[in-house]
C-alpha cells in the first residue's frame, strides 16, 4: 500500500541552501556543496496565478489559467557569511590567528546578477502524519527577489530573512517538489 498523499505540517527543522552550478537542457543539474540556513524560523511558499478570460456572445467562453511565479520567504535567527555569499554572491575571507581571527564577507559593485541557488526544508521527524515520519520542500532553482533584511535590532535579537523567487530547471523543468517520507530523513 502506498504513502497516504495527505498530511498535517508541523514546524521546520533544518533548512539547507546549495548553488546551482549547471543546468544544461539536455542533462541533469549540478549543485555544490550544502549549506546551512542557521536557525531556520519560517519557509513560507506562495505564488502567483494569471488569468485570462474570453467572453464573446456577452457570456464567458473560456478561462486559461498559468502559473506565473512561486516565491519563498525565509526567516533565520543568525547570519551566515556563506549563506550571503550563495544567494548574493561575493566573497568570504578569513584572516587572523586567536584570539585575534575574523571572518569577512565582501559584496563588491562587480555582483551583476544574483546567483541561483536550490533551497530544501524539512519538518522534525514526526512533524507529519507519519509516525516517525517527515516532510521535505524543494525549490530546485531560485534567485533573490529582493537584498536580504540584515543589520540591527536596540535592545533585540536581530532576525535575518530573504525573499527569492523560483524558476523551473532547464534540464527537467522542475520549480518546487514535496516529499513526504515514512522515515524521516537528512536534507541530502
Amino acid at each position: 500500500m502506498p504513502l497516504q498523499r495527505f498530511t498535517r505540517v508541523y514546524g521546520i527543522k533544518d533548512a539547507k541552501i546549495a548553488p546551482l552550478t549547471a543546468d544544461p537542457s539536455t542533462g541533469t543539474p549540478t549543485y555544490g556543496a550544502l549549506i546551512d540556513v542557521p536557525g531556520i524560523k519560517s519557509f513560507e511558499i506562495s505564488g502567483e496565478v494569471e488569468v485570462k478570460q474570453l467572453r464573446g456572445d456577452n457570456t464567458k467562453l473560456a478561462t486559461n489559467s498559468a502559473i506565473t511565479n512561486i516565491q519563498v520567504a525565509i526567516t533565520h535567527a543568525k547570519v551566515s557569511l556563506d549563506v550571503l555569499t550563495a544567494i548574493l554572491g561575493g566573497t568570504v575571507t578569513d584572516s587572523g590567528t586567536t584570539p585575534a581571527q575574523k571572518s569577512s564577507w565582501d559584496l563588491t559593485g562587480d555582483t551583476a546578477t544574483m546567483p541561483p541557488f536550490k533551497l530544501e526544508g524539512v519538518t522534525p521527524p514526526n512533524g507529519v502524519d507519519v509516525v516517525g515520519g517527515d516532510m521535505h520542500v524543494i525549490l530546485h532553482k531560485l534567485s533573490l527577489s529582493a537584498f536580504p533584511d540584515l543589520g540591527f535590532a536596540e535592545e533585540d535579537y536581530r532576525i535575518a530573512s530573504f525573499t527569492a523567487d523560483a524558476d523551473p530547471l532547464l534540464s527537467n523543468g522542475k520549480w518546487l517538489s514535496i516529499v513526504l517520507n515514512e522515515t524521516a530523513a537528512a536534507i541530502a
